[in-house]
């Protein structure tokens, strides 16, 4: 249950201040979010344990094509090259 004082203490820790009505309804709004926390924390901890264990997926790492394969076949599609470069317009100084 939460207390007067424990309100007093969160208002100063907050720097605000809470007049003797507004602690009352505070203490009571407290009351209500724990208890939902309360409510989602179990349901969270059920869920969790339904799920199965995670596993690396990752493959391993492999050359999977020559360097240079698929060069002229992009460069092709380029509308300007220099060599085996695509030739773009300078932008910066």
């Amino acid at each position: 249950m939460i207390e007067k004082k424990d309100i007093e203490k969160l208002a100063l820790l907050a720097r605000i201040e809470v007049s003797d009505s507004e602690k009352d309804s505070l203490a009571s709004s407290i009351e209500s979010i724990l208890a939902y926390v309360g409510q989602v924390t179990s349901v969270s901890e059920s869920v969790a344990q339904g799920l199965p264990t995670l596993r690396n997926v990752m493959r391993e790492d492999e050359v999977r094509h020559v360097s240079g394969e698929y060069t002229e076949d992009l460069l092709a599609l380029s509308p300007e090259r220099d060599g085996i470069y695509v030739a773009v317009k300078k932008i910066l100084n």
